[in-house]
């Protein structure tokens, strides 16, 4: 990953629980070319409990009456389902990734899929049991941070930490912020841990985004940092490749219009093509910092740029004088930056008018 950003095409539940639909956001994030597609590996009723409502967005695009957890259910993916989607990757050329939200699913991606990181969703950031767990599979994790207080970061990186470097059976919450302290905490959260900026609402927006935030969270812990974005359109994934992201997660879906929760705040297959070509061509426009010339403008500076010549004839013996010179296309003899040193020299030889002044002119 390092020079190039990571981009997950989050599929999440926008599968609306059918397989067949999951492997067709598989195809369309492979074709957009995608790094990884993402999916949300849960069990309903671990996720949520019988009086949990569904968020204002949710409510709009589906059923208003359900329960949270009645959603949920229609949206779990099986076991199975989840090894066909492995396959289906592997037969595309993308990266499988899943999102766990409770103690047998993240077991279920390490154990017995064997992933080889972990990313945790914005809503998993004050729990700290998952986060726990997730750290002690030592496996590098991309966690988001939507809806989080600098605080509330902290503490839950301070809780990987403590997982990392601490085979503690007992978690003991006083000690998360000495391992995040330790020369050890802080080595394997720089080497393990990225953290993305987020904001927690579908469609996101622009106004609320916070992109400047990245290079804060990324001081802070000294760890790569990227966006899981939720506005409209591909403008702030862009915009944040060029502020440093490593990982852009952007939804996708085949039909804003179908129904479920996450399909109004996803780009289309064409949108996310688009997404993936301007990223790439902003990370090759970033370059490495070095002012010089480019090779590619290399043939125009001559024609692009002045040299002294001669603005009306001179006779050979005369002083130059400043109505002497001017500076005209193309580069050629001196630079303009040396005809204040041409100045009340004689001239070694006749010019006529728009002849370039020789170098030699300047000779001791």
């Amino acid at each position: 990953m390092i020079g190039s950003t990571l981009v997950i095409a989050e599929a999440g539940v926008n599968h609306n629980g059918d397989l067949d639909l999951a492997r067709q956001l598989v195809d369309a994030a492979a074709d957009a070319g995608a790094d990884c597609v993402k999916f949300q590996t849960f069990r309903a009723d671990k996720l949520a409990s019988a009086s949990a409502q569904k968020a204002a967005y949710q409510q709009q695009t589906t059923d208003a009456g359900e329960s949270q957890r009645q959603m949920l259910r229609r949206l779990e993916l099986s076991p199975a389902a989840h090894v066909e989607l492995i396959q289906r990757c592997a037969d595309r050329d993308i990266a499988f990734l899943s999102t766990p939200f409770d103690h047998e699913s993240l077991a279920f991606l390490v154990n017995d899929l064997g992933l080889d990181r972990l990313k945790l969703g914005s809503g998993e950031l004050t729990n700290g049991p998952l986060l726990l767990a997730a750290a002690r599979t030592g496996l590098p994790l991309i966690l988001s941070t939507g809806m989080a207080t600098m605080q509330e970061v902290e503490e839950a990186v301070g809780v990987l930490a403590w997982g990392w470097t601490d085979d503690d059976a007992r978690p003991r919450r006083e000690r998360f912020a000495q391992a995040l302290a330790s020369e050890a905490g802080r080595r394997l959260v720089s080497q393990r841990l990225v953290l993305l900026q987020c904001t927690t609402e579908y469609p996101a927006p622009f106004a609320d985004v916070n992109l400047r935030a990245m290079r804060t969270l990324g001081q802070r812990f000294g760890v790569a940092v990227g966006l899981s974005d939720h506005t409209p359109g591909i403008a702030v994934a862009i915009a944040a490749v060029a502020r440093g992201a490593t990982v852009v997660e952007k939804h996708l879906t085949l039909d804003r219009t179908l129904p479920g929760p996450d399909h109004r705040a996803s780009l289309e297959p064409a949108q996310l093509a688009a997404m993936v070509t301007a990223i790439r061509q902003v990370e090759a426009a970033l370059g490495d910092g070095a002012k010089a010339p480019a090779e590619s403008e290399l043939g125009n500076r001559a024609i692009a740029r002045k040299g002294i010549v001669a603005a009306r004839p001179i006779r050979a013996g005369t002083p130059f004088s400043p109505d002497d010179l001017a500076c005209k296309r193309p580069e050629s003899g001196l630079s303009p930056m040396r005809i204040w040193d041409l100045v009340d020299r004689p001239a070694r030889r006749d010019y006529a008018e728009d002849e370039a002044i020789d170098a030699a002119e300047l000779a001791p």
